[in-house]
């Protein structure tokens, strides 16, 4: 038995895999013979994803030429990321160097000189597309954006991934998510409405700022405030504005959900008048629409442009409700979002998400004043619960959550 560490193992066995001489793909270059290639349909994944050795072995035409007749089933868009810019390429190194899962627990330096070493060999046999390859549709995104190519875009589908990649952007950003401050129809257990916060939720409105500025701002560069067209959300964000002098934008898209005949409710209300759609949407809580209003697949679906502006823009603080802050918190995360309709967002809770190469970072902040908790599990017609983390170890603030890793329930940590 090996004994190598497994992340060596790991890291050793990527740079065979890119070795120009032992690659399956020059391999092809020199032979051009398709019995050389695996004659293996290539895999899938339940998110649509190729394996990974496709996509890292196949990097020349004849290669190239054999995985488009196999995938012609499976997809039909090409996307192809060039940089050539040495400043691009550092600045991606130094990124790699302590965030890669292909490095972990590796020496930065080394693992520096290890990737530096990956793209000197990819360097060597790499072949991009080109004219002949015009009967394909493909994006072609030159140095993160300076430049993009676009050929034979043909549908409404194509033409959407083409507006995501363009909006895409890797320049060093974050995005600050909060609840409104406690409102008065939290303490009443009733949803919707159009609430004014409590005087708690105003203490924290006064606190923001402060705790905004202990998650660490970047220098020389103003975040942008973004509230819903709600009140509570414009009374929590007040002294953000006052203090600190930031611009304000109100959102429409940020409202909450629309909860339709039963706004202004309580859960005992909704049980009691409208049981079949209490159990409705205990079943699938996702799916469920309220009578004349939203379900959260229908608030996913109108956070799209919201959801496109955080992707192309730099450093945002956003304060908002429970229904959208658990559906932007899903998209960064990566949590499929039929599960999050069931996440804690507790309230007087700043969260500072640092999108990166290889996940997010996340660092939450609780401000030390009291709130009552929204949370309700499946079946409860109570005004109130206990936070559902109740129990689980208490964290240092800094404690960071990638977004591959199993999602912890959203709950805050103590000031600094």
């Amino acid at each position: 038995m090996s004994t190598i560490p497994r992340e060596k193992r790991h890291v050793e066995q990527q740079q065979r895999l890119l070795l120009p001489i032992c690659s399956t793909g020059s391999r092809i270059k020199r032979t051009k013979s398709p019995s050389s290639m695996p004659q293996t349909r290539p895999k899938v994944d339940e998110n649509g994803s190729m394996t990974r050795s496709l996509k890292q072995t196949y990097s020349v035409i004849p290669a190239f030429d054999y995985v488009t007749k196999l995938l012609t089933l499976v997809l039909d868009l090409f996307v192809e990321s060039k940089c050539d810019d040495e400043d691009l390429i550092m600045s991606n190194i130094l990124e790699v160097k302590t965030s890669s899962p292909d490095y972990v627990g590796q020496d930065p330096e080394e693992a520096a000189r290890d990737f530096r070493d990956r793209i000197r060999n990819y360097e060597k046999v790499y072949q991009t597309i080109d004219e002949s390859e015009k009967h394909l549709t493909y994006v072609k995104i030159i140095n993160i954006g300076a430049r993009t190519v676009i050929n034979l875009i043909q549908d409404y589908l194509q033409s959407r991934l083409v507006y995501y990649l363009t909006n895409l952007h890797i320049k060093p950003r974050s995005i600050w998510l909060s609840r409104h401050g406690e409102s008065e129809y939290n303490l009443e257990g009733k949803i919707g409405g159009d609430a004014n916060i409590s005087e708690r939720g105003d203490r924290y409105a006064r606190l923001l700022p402060e705790l905004v500025k202990r998650s660490g701002l970047p220098k020389d560069a103003p975040l942008t405030i973004w509230t819903s067209t709600l009140r509570r959300t414009s009374q929590t964000a007040q002294y953000l504005v006052k203090e600190l002098g930031w611009e304000k934008l109100q959102w429409k898209a940020l409202d909450e959900l629309d909860s339709g005949v039963c706004d202004g409710m309580t859960y005992q209300e909704i049980a009691d008048k409208y049981p079949e759609d209490f159990q409705a949407r205990d079943d699938d809580k996702y799916n469920y629409r309220y009578r004349g209003g939203e379900s959260y697949r229908d608030v996913v679906i109108r956070l799209e442009p919201i959801i496109m502006e955080l992707e192309r823009s730099e450093n945002i603080i956003i304060i908002t409700h429970q229904a959208i802050v658990r559906c932007i918190y899903a998209y960064f995360m990566e949590i499929p979002q039929e599960k999050s309709p069931w996440m804690e967002v507790p309230l007087h809770t700043l969260m500072k998400l640092t999108p990166k190469a290889y996940g997010t970072q996340v660092d939450k902040y609780k401000a030390d004043i009291p709130a009552v908790s929204t949370w309700r599990p499946k079946g409860s017609t109570a005004k109130h619960h206990d936070s559902v983390s109740e129990g689980v170890p208490e964290v240092r603030v800094g404690d960071k959550t990638s977004q591959k890793s199993e999602p912890p329930p959203m709950t805050g940590l103590p000031l600094p």
